[in-house]
């Protein structure tokens, strides 16, 4: 009899079994297992385990990945594998070990190779990422210890890094495959990475500091893994029974046979069955599902059966995606190649499916009985006709995957008692083909837009139909069988006639509504006509077709990194030479500090917020009675909480710390619940009920600003020469429009402030992820209704922060910190990342028209351009934004009549802010759109038009400012020469002659950027040098360190200046109680301004200890140091520098608003697949000014994250808002930033030799936001191919391609016969599931 939920509570009121696992080689027994707990959340919170980090809580990131082993009964051995902790039950874990990155080496025993050569690599910059990376990488070796680079690259599929590029990881760990290990000292050039030797000037970055030989950890690796094995494999003879975890709401109950599982679902048919965990930990999470019971059958031997069957090979429902993969891998070398086509297709679905994490965790039959409408592996088993077994308690039954199968959205044709017990994967016979596609925006790690099987069976020794089978996922609620095509085609010959009909019948048959969800309804139908295309080759097809048959392959990366050594005989000056980061040790053991690592205080509480679910509304009451009733809720805090004033902001305070009575986006904070734990606050939270009087107009795009009207003040405008003379003058006139789209920061740690109430006076500590420790302080102190010096605001270190944590890390701050004087209690609070995504806003998105005047021979005369950007509900800092992207319209082009005009739209979205380039690169992208329009319309070689338009040395800006030492020249010719571009032109031509639905394009874009803070009070920093008596200096400084390796660079500059080794020399934080008002660590100016302000201080004190030197000048650092103590002299230094000669004013155009301009060139080649849409990035090669490099390796680094991050920007993430302003891309799942594959196959990266800047400390140059824009050589290699793609179809000229180039864009862009057979919908006659904000 099924039970009832009166009797499922009194079930979790009885003593549940004791869970019994390891970790990192401890016993421990936990007596109140909480199924609702994840293995992230008890490391973290019960045993205080914190280098396992909180990234994404979906399995997205790879952050929290650790290594768990398990004795597997059907393998009789040991296994160990990789998991998101983030998702694994800490219920699941009875009988395991755990390994963690503090479990495989310490900065006090001894580092393991793998966090050894991480660091040294270069690999580690912000360090949120790292343990995860390392703890991925681990895995691998444990398993094969010498993997080959693919293996490397498959095993990062599900780890993300937002600061390093990827390249100097997977640089670091090449060392440990067989095709690129260490060389055992033997190298008798470059150096060796046991002796660390340089014998060239130009050396390769990547290698330089890598110490480690890899013999080493085989010998290192099994000392630890013995603490466990014996254990384990002891505990595995104990006879199994079934366990029971009773939790505060949930009872988790692991059967140990088929008949106690089959009694259990009986008993309890609404009870979820739970492998892995991917699919009911998101719904539990983030789709508010609730299952009181949860059912492990991961140990019945019947669901983990492999065996050939007269048919096929039949594999257990709790069997993993990963053994699924071997077991076929196996089956496809040993059995004959006819048989295995479906095994094939499987395979190539599984190549692609999430990331390693999951797939080791993954059920095969939880991926079936989900009954996604995108599954990867569904349309596969339809396709092949698979058999499955089902069973309940007095019945089983074998069915067929069919079109029946998934009767709804969601659901299958099984009974609620009835469990899937496994499925037959059929061989295959000759004459027929099985081919399987999948289609998504990043190709590693994400979840489909189309999928496709399809099953041909010929006639004998012919090429007549006599079966078809086609299954689509995508293309409706459930996954689908194209039954009337397939019809169509039975006793049709197999030629390129039947192909051409079969795609028009695809066409009609599988058609969406505009409406559908998912949107990108156009491009869905078209994929479905690619992957027809794709699925049998045609004999007789033409050469130049083949390329549309060709399945993705993923080629090693290779790299150069080229610098300018420091001189021989100067080896002991620290300043440009590339030494690690300082804290690249402690990140890769996971002893590096961040915010929500700080041990939780004794009577600490926790915060979760309450936000709008509307986009612009009054709000008409708030109800809590049920979020009250929630164990452990405290309190519900809301702006009647506030002491001092609830308005906020950067500049204006236009923002409320909560909202009052009207919301304005989706997402506006409420209010805010804090409890004993965060599960509690979070469950709480989502009890809140609150009610609306909705408003109009909700403006979410910047096309809704525009027509309402809706526009920040001021609008602003700069303009240089005749423009309207300029336009006569021009023998051709063209008009045009980009989009922009925004950007998620994706800093992998999310927001997070700890609010310590000190207790008396007022005064409150704060322990805060964030870029502006004083706009913190200024802003809790407005709000508690203090003054700032009642407030301390600290900051060790951020997992990166890229502008998101400039501003808009002070809504949560001030939140917190309300709370925390509220109950008088540490309050903590770190965001979730679909939290954080929801709250902060991005990159601003940008919307522009130019019209530009040209000559015959490309030169430009005159350009007119308008700017819009889409600022979001407040100003906060978008009008200094929209200043900095007209600064840049011009890029690096001379055009003598200019006129830009700027526009803050005021939407209905969450305030957008800061991020890595401040609007600098939506207003050159523009540049480039009109610069290629150009080219396109001469039918000249755009690198001749861009070349001929360049500026030169001492050319004046649109805004009037000189440009001195213009180096873009010498790296246009240095990045022609490095990428060997005209070579690399003709091949791209030759290969385009051969082939028609895949193409190569190639481009060269410059990049001018602007140095300073265009808010001149900005531009200044403070220093604190300390000296103590044993010799040792403490530094502080006003900047903050989130990667950038600062910190590291200002030990490098105290070093030098002071002449001590920099082991003398340590920073602790950046704290408002060491030095006061500074300015936040932005605008790439940090380097160039506390370096300076700590140059200053320590002139200071080395003019304090002179005279101890002029006396005993034989002496030591320590010695001076002891004299001038013991004579009272007083050993620390404040230090301080202005940037000179800044300021501009828009009504007169004059002024200076920048200090210097940092410049680079990019060249880079794509492959594009003009029937799907991917690209492949090929190469790129980029020449950096960077001045006389403090840190090349940091540089270098630099270089190539913000390429990364650019590449992203141009190419890949897509913010995708409903036309309400509710953001459905809120989390990894369906926000996509690049990946380890995403990275070009050949990188070069050179800087600029011999280009010293005066006007930074020690010649140095900016480096953090200047490469961003270099990414866009990518966006118009893309642009390139598709032009190439639309010449196929006769159309030639300047086309519209806006940012990213997504695959949806560059498939519509490549017009030809099929998207003519999907043609959109008109606009305004159905509303979109999502708009273009």
């Amino acid at each position: 009899m099924p039970i009832t939920a009166e009797e499922i509570k009194n079930k979790l009121q009885s003593p549940g079994d004791d869970l019994v696992f390891f970790v990192n080689g401890k016993k421990i027994t936990e007596k109140n297992a909480e199924p609702e707990k994840t293995l992230l959340t008890y490391l973290r919170r019960n045993l205080g385990l914190t280098g396992t980090k909180l990234g994404c809580a979906e399995g997205g990131c790879g952050a929290c990945t650790v290594m768990v082993s398990k004795y597997h009964p059907h393998q009789n051995r040991i296994i160990h594998y990789a998991v998101n902790a983030c998702l694994a039950p800490l219920c699941s874990l009875h009988h395991c070990a755990v390994t963690t990155v503090e479990g495989i080496g310490s900065m006090a025993s001894k580092l393991h190779p793998v966090q050894e050569r991480i660091a040294k690599a270069h690999g580690s910059q912000c360090g949120f990422c790292t343990p995860g990376i390392v703890m991925s990488m681990y895995a691998l070796l444990r398993n094969n210890p010498q993997p080959s680079m693919h293996d490397v690259q498959e095993a990062f599929q599900g780890n993300l890094c937002r600061c390093t590029g990827y390249r100097p990881i997977l640089e670091g760990y090449r060392s440990f495959t067989k095709d690129g290990g260490c060389c055992g000292g033997k190298a008798q050039s470059n150096g060796c990475c046991m002796t660390n030797e340089h014998t060239q000037e130009h050396v390769n970055v990547s290698r330089t500091d890598i110490q480690t030989p890899c013999s080493i950890f085989s010998e290192y690796k099994h000392i630890f893994v013995l603490n466990y094995i014996c254990a384990l494999q002891s505990l595995s003879k104990q006879p199994q029974r079934e366990l029971r975890f009773a939790g505060e709401r949930v009872l988790w109950i692991q059967p140990c046979s088929l008949e106690e599982l089959l009694e259990l679902k009986a008993t309890y048919p609404n009870a979820k069955l739970v492998v892995g965990n991917t699919e009911v930990g998101i719904e539990m999470k983030f789709k508010n599902l609730f299952y009181p019971v949860i059912l492990a059958p991961a140990y019945i031997p019947e669901l983990n059966i492999i065996q050939n069957t007269q048919d096929g090979i039949q594999v257990g429902a709790s069997v993993t995606l990963t053994v699924l993969g071997d077991v076929l891998r196996a089956a496809v070398k040993k059995l004959p190649a006819h048989q295995t086509e479906v095994f094939k297709a499987v395979l190539e679905q599984l190549r692609w499916f999430a990331g390693q994490q999951i797939r080791n965790v993954a059920a095969v039959g939880g991926n079936i009985m989900t009954a996604s409408p995108i599954s990867d592996l569904n349309p596969v088993f339809m396709a092949a006709s698979c058999k499955l077994t089902v069973m309940s308690k007095g019945e089983k039954r074998v069915i067929e995957m069919d079109g029946k199968f998934f009767p709804g959205y969601r659901k299958t044709i099984l009974k609620p008692e009835e469990i899937l017990l496994s499925i037959e994967i059929p061989y295959t016979r000759k004459g027929q083909y099985f081919s399987a596609f999948k289609q998504s925006p990043r190709k590693e790690d994400d979840i489909a837009i189309v999928t496709c099987g399809m099953n041909v069976f010929f006639k004998e020794q012919s090429n007549i139909v006599q079966s078809i089978r086609i299954s689509y996922g995508g293309m409706a609620p459930v996954t689908v069988l194209a039954t009337a095509t397939c019809n169509r085609l039975l006793n049709r010959q197999w030629n390129e006639e039947l192909l051409e009909e079969a795609c028009t019948s695809l066409a009609e048959e599988m058609n969406l509504s505009p409406s559908a969800p998912g949107g990108m309804v156009t491009y869905r139908r078209t994929l479905t006509i690619k992957f027809m295309f794709l699925g049998v080759t045609v004999e007789d097809v033409r050469p130049e077709y083949t390329s549309a048959t060709e399945l993705f392959q993923l080629d090693s990366p290779s790299s150069v990194q080229l610098y300018q050594a420091v001189p021989p005989g100067y080896s002991d000056d620290v300043v440009g030479q590339p030494i690690m980061h300082l804290s690249a040790l402690k990140q890769a053991t996971g002893e590096a500090i961040y915010c929500d690592d700080i041990p939780c205080y004794e009577n600490e509480l926790h915060l979760a917020l309450v936000t709008s679910t509307k986009a612009h509304a009054l709000i008409k009451s708030i109800d809590t009675s049920d979020a009250m009733a929630v164990p452990g809720v405290v309190a519900f805090i809301s702006a009647k909480d506030i002491p001092g004033s609830n308005m906020t902001g950067p500049v204006v305070y236009d923002e409320t710390v909560f909202a009052d009575d009207k919301v304005t986006c989706v997402g506006h904070i409420v209010g805010a619940i804090v409890a004993d734990t965060q599960a509690h606050a979070q469950r709480a939270a989502k009890a809140v009920k609150i009610s609306y009087e909705e408003l109009q107009p909700v403006i979410v795009t910047i096309q809704d600003a525009i027509a309402n009207k809706s526009f920040f003040q001021p609008v602003r405008s700069i303009e240089r020469g005749d423009v309207a003379q300029g336009f006569k003058d021009s023998d051709h006139i063209l008009h045009g429009e980009m989009h922009i789209g925004g950007q998620e920061q994706f800093y992998l740690e999310t927001n997070c402030t700890l609010a310590v109430p000190r207790g008396e006076d007022g005064e409150m500590e704060l322990f805060v992820s964030t870029q502006s420790a004083s706009k913190t302080q200024a802003l809790v102190a407005k709000a508690l209704g203090v003054s700032a010096n009642r407030v301390v605001c600290r900051v060790k270190r951020m997992g990166g922060g890229f502008g998101g944590k400039e501003s808009r890390s002070t809504i949560l701050s001030t939140v917190v910190a309300v709370a925390a004087h509220t109950v008088k209690r540490p309050v903590r609070c770190m965001l979730d990342r679909d939290e954080d995504m929801l709250v902060t806003g991005g990159r601003h998105p940008f919307f522009g028209h130019y019209k530009v005047g040209y000559m015959n021979n490309g030169r430009v005369m005159a350009l007119e351009v308008t700017l819009y950007s889409n600022a979001g509900n407040s100003l906060d800092l978008s009008l200094s934004i929209l200043e900095r992207a007209l600064f840049h319209m011009d890029n690096s082009y001379n055009i003598p009549n200019i006129r830009g005009t700027g526009y803050v739209c005021k939407t209905n979205l969450p305030s957008n802010s800061a991020f890595r380039g401040f609007g600098g690169p939506q207003g050159m992208m523009i540049a480039e759109s009109w610069m290629s329009d150009v080219a396109l319309s001469c039918g000249l070689p755009a690198e001749e038009v861009r070349r001929m338009n360049m500026y030169k040395e001492g050319d004046f800006t649109p805004f009037s400012q000189r440009l001195d030492n213009f180096t873009i020249d010498r790296c246009w010719e240095e990045c022609m020469q490095l990428s060997d571009f005209n070579k690399r032109k003709d091949a791209v031509e030759q290969y385009n002659r051969q082939h028609r639905w895949t193409k190569r394009g190639l481009s060269i874009i410059p990049t001018k950027f602007g140095i300073s803070f265009t808010a001149v009070f900005l531009n200044q920093a403070g220093a604190l040098v300390l000296v103590y008596s044993d010799g040792s200096v403490l530094l502080t400084h006003g900047g903050t360190e989130m990667g950038q390796g600062l910190h590291t660079k200002m030990v490098q500059v105290a070093s030098k200046t002071l002449g001590i080794p920099c082991s003398k020399i340590h920073i602790t934080e950046t704290s408002t109680n060491t030095v006061p008002n500074t300015s936040p660590t932005a605008a790439s100016a940090s380097s160039d301004l506390n370096g300076m302000a700590i140059y200053n201080a320590c002139q200071t004190l080395l003019q304090r200890l002179q005279p101890y030197k002029d006396k005993n000048p034989k002496g030591c650092w320590e010695d001076w140091v002891k004299a001038a103590y013991f004579d009272r002299v007083h050993l620390s230094a404040n230090g301080f520098y202005k940037t000179p000669d800044l300021g501009y004013d828009f009504e007169t155009n004059s002024g200076r608003p920048f200090n210097y301009f940092s410049y680079g060139v990019a060249v880079s080649e794509v492959e594009i697949d003009c029937l799907t849409g991917s690209h492949k990035n090929l190469h790129t090669s980029i020449v950096m000014d960077v001045g006389k490099s403090l840190n090349p390796a940091l540089d270098i680094g630099q270089v190539e994250g913000g390429f990364m991050q650019g590449l992203g920007l141009f190419t890949l993430e897509e913010l995708r808002y409903s036309p309400d302003g509710y953001l459905y891309t809120r989390g990894p799942g369906m926000y996509k930033i690049p990946a380890f594959g995403d990275i070009p196959i050949e990188l070069k990266v050179s800087l600029l030799r011999d280009a010293p800047n005066e006007k930074a400390i020690f010649s140095s140059k900016a480096v953090g936001e200047p490469p961003l824009f270099l990414a866009a050589s990518v966006f118009y290699a893309i642009k390139d191919a598709i032009t190439a793609a639309r010449a196929e179809s006769n159309l030639t000229g300047p086309f519209r391609l806006d940012s990213p180039a997504t695959p949806e864009r560059i498939r519509n862009a490549c017009e030809d016969k099929f998207t003519k057979l999907c043609p959109p919908a008109d606009p305004g006659t159905f509303i979109p599931w999502a708009v273009q904000v």
